[in-house]
């Protein structure tokens, strides 16, 4: 695979200072202008201003300019437009509008954190002390943005154009719904191409450590904005990831998720394992509730169609 990871986003929305201080009230550092990223990653998020919401880049990375001469040849064959510079490669999505850019680099390696210890039948791991996460002496902090969700008006040729023009690989289908899990690193997907009567963004996601995790950033969350929670805490069955979903300041749905499944080998996992013919209606195979509408489709989808109409998209 000549892609090796999905480095960040860029998030246009109307108020970018007030979703960079919810993000730092997470964990995320400000790194730089408009930049949210941790001591291992600095960028992660970058924010900008616009009067809709959306996603007005995505920056992948790979590990040679030969790469990027592949990719751009690839692009060029089937009509779309590129650009290609010294360690660079920018393309515009032809569905949906945002800014691809792939440059040569490569991601710093997030270092593991040390093992909880946790209590269960016959391991006694922590014996005499209470946990950490049960009197809150334990802050954890996203440690990367893992994927995004794009709803697109023509899945087809939004597959199309991140297979066969930029490289990324296919994880899972669910033919039944248009619904196709994509990757370009060891994740089981960085993006998920979704159909929507609008282009859109239907979420992003950041890493966190463990089910604890989550539920401590996400019990934050929702105190600040008790109808924040959209669906969640559970499991799902594609990908595997603790999830739980919620809606930060702008109004856009993100995920913290946790251990989701690896590929270290494509082809055992292309030829043996990958599925498409997942029951599209068993989301997770536990989980807490009912979702809001939001999981589906952003609740502001007209004020979104209106902003696109607006920047001639």
């Amino acid at each position: 695979m000549a892609l090796t990871d999905l480095i960040d986003i860029e998030l246009a929305v109307p108020n970018p200072s007030e979703l960079e201080e919810f993000w730092n009230r997470r964990g995320l550092l400000t790194t730089g202008t408009g930049r949210l990223g941790t001591p291992e990653r600095e960028s992660q998020l970058r924010l900008a201003e616009s009067d809709y919401r959306h996603v007005s880049q995505m920056r992948i990375a790979t590990e040679t300019q030969e790469d990027l001469v592949r990719i751009a040849a690839s692009l060029q064959k089937m009509g779309a437009a590129v650009e290609l510079g010294d360690g660079w490669l920018e393309s515009i999505d032809p569905v949906i509008g945002h800014s691809i850019r792939i440059e040569v680099t490569k991601t710093n390696p997030l270092p593991p954190i040390a093992p909880r210890e946790l209590n269960g039948p016959g391991r006694l791991n922590r014996p005499n002390r209470r946990s950490e996460a049960a009197v809150r002496e334990w802050a954890p902090k996203p440690r990367r943005f893992g994927h995004v969700v794009f709803g697109s008006t023509d899945t087809k040729a939004s597959v199309d154009y991140y297979v066969n023009g930029l490289g990324f690989r296919i994880s899972d289908r669910l033919p039944d719904v248009e619904a196709t899990f994509l990757r370009c690193s060891t994740d089981h997907h960085n993006m998920l191409i979704l159909p929507a009567p609008v282009p859109c963004m239907n979420h992003y996601a950041l890493e966190l450590e463990d089910f604890d995790a989550i539920g401590l950033r996400g019990v934050e969350v929702v105190r600040e904005r008790p109808d924040a929670s959209v669906y969640g805490m559970g499991r799902h069955v594609v990908g595997s990831n603790v999830f739980w979903y919620l809606l930060d300041p702008a109004g856009g749905m993100f995920e913290f998720f946790a251990d989701m499944d690896q590929i270290t080998d494509d082809d055992l996992w292309d030829n043996e394992i990958r599925r498409e013919d997942w029951d599209p209606f068993t989301i997770a195979t536990y989980e807490s509730g009912i979702s809001k509408m939001d999981f589906f489709l952003p609740t502001d989808i007209d004020v979104i169609a209106a902003g696109r109409e607006r920047a001639g998209l």
